[in-house]
């Protein structure tokens, strides 16, 4: 009982943990109706800002991961969690765009640098196995939750005194930091206890993994691209400014904390990879009806959407470290980082776009996002094996895991 009581109180402090680093994660949408109205930038000028927050961390987190199957970093989770913050903090301090993007940038390194190692705590934490995805879950909620609360705190703080205000943003940054510290002291006296031993190496399944990552790459395309211009969109279609917009954020990223919890119970009952196809299926319907249905209706196919994109979003970190049990820092790099990242790269295009026609015409083609994603899902195999229970090697390096039956 102690140790199952140990290991939920890290999955909540690690979730909690998560959510105060996502939520610079949704902070970066959540600022581009402010940066309209108070700098006056364009569609692509704010798509220019959600790339500088994407692309540093698109490509650093898979290099975070390499880091950390080398040697675990696990001071990365507090570090990250303040240098994200700081990012967010600063980035309405100035009116320059170009300190605006490095700040964004800054905070887009932070979170890359957290989520690699972060994700390979929460799977040792939880001990692996079946529990591993349904620990990855309740981790992955807090990240969800982040994201939810975000446009609110942004709405809260910046709404009220302007971008001015946004240092008040970092204080998530602190409490995140102060809450994976009782984490990483467990880990590590588990570690010094001798649990779990090395154990026989598994096979990479690396044609399995590219068909995984390229999924996420499609599903972080519709993701991210929503996530930018929805509240824009929504303002458009329903009046009410800032705040018809700022609601359909919070249903969007709220509907992805119901969809991960749904998960992991989904992959219980038919295997991950067949929850994460169906899900994509009823997710490309639903930015159909986003971008389609008239009125106020549009916010139940939003909260629908979420809980289709979000659904695989656990399943496929743990995909991608049973793919690849002899690189979990880099599996998780790539698919936890890229499901968030990647989309960003896409910002430019459907900015461009939106500025020369219109915001819908660019948001269209985001329905054949999931439906990609749901094609590369229908060639893939359920892995045989899974990672199991903390290593114990060298300097606490973790062991590829043996099958589990």
């Amino acid at each position: 009982m102690p140790k199952r009581t140990s290991e939920r109180t890290s999955i909540l402090l690690l979730s909690v943990g998560h959510a105060c680093v996502d939520v610079y994660q949704g902070a970066v949408a959540a600022l581009v109706p402010f940066f309209v109205a108070e700098r006056h930038y364009t569609y692509a000028a704010v798509s220019g800002v959600v790339l500088a927050a994407s692309l540093l961390s698109s490509v650093a987190q898979p290099l975070f991961g390499a880091l950390t199957d080398r040697r675990p970093l696990p001071w990365l989770l507090p570090a990250g969690t303040l240098t994200g913050g700081a990012g967010i903090a600063l980035g309405g301090v100035s009116g320059s765009y170009g300190l605006t993007l490095a700040s964004v940038a800054l905070s887009g390194i932070g979170v890359a640098a957290y989520h690699p190692e972060s994700a390979r705590v929460a799977r040792l934490a939880a001990r692996g196995g079946r529990g591993g995805h349904r620990g990855m879950a309740w981790f992955s909620l807090g990240g969800n939750l982040g994201f939810a609360a975000a446009p609110l705190l942004v709405a809260a703080v910046v709404g009220t005194g302007g971008l001015r205000l946004t240092p008040l943003l970092a204080l998530p940054a602190l409490a995140g930091a102060v809450l994976c510290l009782p984490v990483l002291r467990e880990l590590e006296r588990r570690r010094a206890a001798g649990a779990g031993g090395a154990k026989p190496p598994v096979a990479d399944d690396r044609a399995s993994f590219v068909k995984l990552s390229l999924a996420v790459v499609c599903r972080s395309i519709a993701f991210v691209g929503l996530s930018t211009f929805l509240p824009l969109f929504v303002a458009q279609r329903l009046g009410g400014g800032t705040a018809a917009g700022t609601a359909a954020l919070v249903v969007l990223y709220a509907g992805g904390a119901v969809g991960s919890v749904l998960g992991g119970a989904l992959a219980d009952r038919w295997g991950r990879v067949t929850a994460a196809r169906r899900s994509y299926l009823v997710a490309a319907a639903a930015v159909a009806g986003v971008l389609l249905v008239p009125g106020p209706a549009l916010y139940p196919c939003v909260a629908l959407t979420s809980a289709g994109l979000y659904v695989p979003f656990s399943l496929q970190v743990t995909l991608g470290q049973d793919y690849l049990p002899s690189r979990v820092g880099t599996a998780s790099g790539i698919t936890l980082g890229l499901t968030v990242s990647v989309g960003g790269l896409a910002g430019p295009l459907i900015g461009g776009l939106a500025d020369a026609a219109s915001l819908r015409t660019a948001l269209l083609p985001l329905v054949l996002m999931p439906v990609l994603s749901w094609a590369l899902f229908r060639t893939l195999p359920e892995p045989a094996g899974a990672p199991e229970d903390e290593p114990a090697g060298p300097g606490g390096v973790r062991a590829p895991a043996a099958p589990s039956r």
